[in-house]
């Protein structure tokens, strides 16, 4: 007999599932032409819950837990991105210094290529030695284009070699429409990522590096008697903000990927494609707090909770509990939890032996206007068969009952 059973009864809509390391994010359209800052918007973004009017010319807003997508225009659209596409230098340098191979406090040599850089810098003076641990700041903070190329100097000798180191980095991320071709984010026809891309390395810069992320929350950074403030104007603005990166060139108007932390809720915005700073910080909090207003996370069940016990089939035990097989965290809108539906799958009575572990069935969840997803159904605990003696009356039983 098969069993499909309706756990919740109809309590709520799913937008995205499991609570595993780093679960990847949807992809909702296929890439598209490259944009710049002269194209008028001609669409809102696109939400679970409708459309929401926004200025930004490209946007992803999705849930740091469990990926769920949240807030979409053009989010595979290829564009410039400017001095966010810094934030893969610093990914890389974060990675090296992880494994051992760039320290915190190894200085590196200025050039007179670093030196002579334009654009925003941190200003380090020819031929000093830096600390890698400072060129970080002034990358973070200052988004110093002269300590981009001082750290791309000193992990790959040019900054055209590290620029494929980048591109390395990138394909293991899963950023499969970006290229870079330097560390700073310096216009070029061929820089080019999307909001989808930037969205999985801000993920990755959060879960893989967490000793090293607080140094994107710095307010401020001096060197060279200089002191800078924070470029991202969501710090002090936006409740639980804490940092990352904003943009701009001609070409690519103004940019930001930023997020927020309120309790175990993590937000991640990238947006690209504003006209000035104050529309960027204007537009880039308002998204923030549409999101966090908007939808809320539930877990659903637990990894190994129980959730029914099921009939066995000439077992030593006559049920056993069925779990799943792992933690479920949903992303919600408020107003579609009434909708979820899920449901459980089996075959019962489930025939002996059985292992715990083993998969006996599936969780399918969806309901009205809800992706579907399906969660394998596993054994809690083990069941042996019963001896063959045990076994006869128990098969006669059946025969006899019908």
């Amino acid at each position: 007999m098969l069993q499909r059973r309706d756990l919740l009864g109809g309590a709520g809509a799913l937008l995205a599932s499991t609570a595993l390391a780093v679960p990847a994010l949807a992809r909702t359209r296929p890439a598209a032409r490259t944009t710049g800052a002269d194209v008028e918007p001609s669409t809102p973004a696109s939400s679970p819950i409708g459309p929401l009017d926004t200025v930004a010319k490209q946007v992803l807003l999705v849930d740091a837990t469990t990926g769920a997508v949240l807030l979409d225009k053009a989010a595979e659209e290829r564009m410039r991105p400017s001095s966010m596409s810094k934030l893969m230098t610093v990914y890389v340098a974060f990675d090296l210094m992880k494994q051992g191979r760039l320290r915190r406090d190894q200085t590196l040599p200025v050039s007179e290529n670093a030196w002579r850089k334009g654009g925003s810098k941190m200003f380090v003076e020819l031929g000093s030695q830096v600390a890698v641990e400072d060129l970080l700041r002034g990358i973070v903070v200052q988004s110093g284009n002269d300590a981009c190329i001082v750290l791309a100097e000193g992990i790959s000798g040019t900054e055209e070699q590290f620029a494929v180191l980048l591109n390395e980095y990138a394909r293991r991320l899963g950023m499969t429409n970006s290229t870079f071709r330097n560390a700073t984010g310096w216009p070029d026809p061929e820089h080019l990522t999307t909001c989808h891309d930037l969205a999985i390395l801000a993920r990755r810069l959060i879960s893989d590096f967490p000793d090293y992320y607080g140094l994107f929350a710095i307010p401020s950074f001096q060197w060279n008697g200089i002191s800078q403030q924070n470029r991202d104007p969501l710090l002090g603005r936006v409740s639980g903000a804490d940092g990352m990166k904003t943009g701009h060139t001609d070409a690519a108007g103004y940019g930001l990927v930023g997020t927020a932390k309120r309790g175990d809720r993590r937000l991640i915005l990238v947006a690209n494609g504003m006209t000035s700073m104050k529309m960027r910080g204007d537009e880039c909090a308002r998204l923030l707090e549409w999101g966090f207003a908007n939808f809320t996370n539930v877990s659903l069940f637990r990894a190994a909770e129980t959730l029914e016990e099921a009939p066995v089939w000439l077992g030593q035990q006559p049920s056993l509990p069925l779990v799943a097989e792992r933690e479920v965290v949903l992303t919600l809108p408020h107003s579609w939890r009434r909708n979820l539906e899920v449901k459980l799958h089996y075959a019962a009575p489930l025939p002996a032996p059985i292992a715990k572990g083993q998969a006996v069935g599936r969780i399918e969840i969806g309901g009205e206007g809800v992706p579907p997803m399906t969660v394998p159904l596993l054994a809690g605990a083990d069941v042996e068969r019963l001896g063959l003696m045990s076994r006869l009356p128990a098969v006669l039983g059946h025969w006899v009952s019908g």
